[in-house]
C-alpha cells in the first residue's frame, strides 16, 4: 500500500512537484531541497527530504514555531498547506517511512526523549498521523516559551507517545485509509483556519499541554 499510494502521489502530483521547485528556487534560491537526519525504524538515521522554507542563513533550534522568523514569506505558505513535506513520498517509496505512523523525529532532539518515550523508535515513522494531524497546534503552543526545546521533550513528547500509542494499538488497513482521508481534510482546512489549530484528534482521555504541565 505504501508503494502504490506513494508512486501513484509522485505521478499524480508531478506537474506541482515542478512548479513548487521552479517558485523555491526563484525566491530562496539553492537549495531547494531541505534535508535533515530523522530518527527512523530500530533507531536507524535516514535523511528526510522537504522542499525548504527557511533563510539560506538560518540557524537555531530544529524546532519551529508558528512564527519562526527564519521561515521566508513563500515557505509559510507551504508549511501552511503542507506543500513542503510532499518530497516525503520519496521517503516512503524508499521504505524510510510509512504512510501513517510516528512523527518522523530529528536525531538531535529523539536522543534526548524521555526514556519511556523511546519505545517510539520501535516503528517506522509516518508522512501522516495523529501528530501530524495537530501540527499546527503544536507549532503555536512553542510560541514564547523560553527554552521550546526543553518545553518539547518535558511536555509534548509525552503527549505524542499518548497518541501514537492509541495509533498502533489499532494500525489496521482501515485506520490508514481514515488518516489519510482526515489528513487531506487537514490540508484543505488550512484554506479558511486562522486559529493555528486543526481539526480536533484527541489525546487518550481529553488530555492537553495545559494538563501535561500541571502534572
Amino acid at each position: 500500500m505504501d508503494v502504490v499510494v506513494a508512486l501513484g502521489l509522485l505521478v499524480l502530483l508531478s506537474p506541482l512537484f515542478l512548479f513548487l521547485v521552479v517558485l523555491v528556487r526563484t525566491v530562496s534560491g539553492k537549495p531547494v531541497i531541505f534535508r535533515h537526519q530523522r530518527m527512523g525504524e530500530g533507531a536507524q538515521e535516514f535523511t528526510l527530504y522537504k522542499f525548504r522554507t527557511m533563510r539560506q542563513d538560518a540557524t537555531g533550534s530544529v524546532l519551529t514555531s508558528s512564527r519562526d522568523p527564519r521561515v521566508t514569506g513563500t515557505g509559510r505558505l507551504l508549511r501552511r498547506f503542507h506543500l513542503d513535506e510532499l518530497p516525503q513520498l520519496v521517503n516512503v517509496l524508499r521504505g524510510d517511512m510509512t504512510l501513517v505512523g510516528p512523527r518522523p523525529e530529528s536525531v538531535n532532539l529523539a536522543r534526548r526523549f524521555p526514556p519511556e518515550c523511546h519505545w517510539m523508535f520501535r516503528y517506522r515513522p509516518g508522512l501522516t498521523g495523529p501528530c501530524q494531524l495537530r501540527s499546527r497546534e503544536h507549532a503555536a503552543l512553542l510560541d514564547g516559551r523560553p527554552d521550546p526545546e526543553e518545553y518539547y521533550l518535558a511536555v509534548m513528547v509525552p503527549l505524542r507517545a499518548e497518541l501514537n500509542a492509541e495509533l498502533l494499538a489499532r494500525n489496521t488497513l482501515a485506520t490508514v485509509a481514515r488518516y489519510i482521508a482526515r489528513t487531506l481534510w487537514y490540508v484543505l482546512s488550512a484554506a479558511w483556519d486562522r486559529s493555528g489549530g486543526g481539526p480536533s484528534c484527541e489525546l487518550p482521555g481529553g488530555s492537553t499541554a495545559r494538563r501535561a504541565e500541571e502534572r
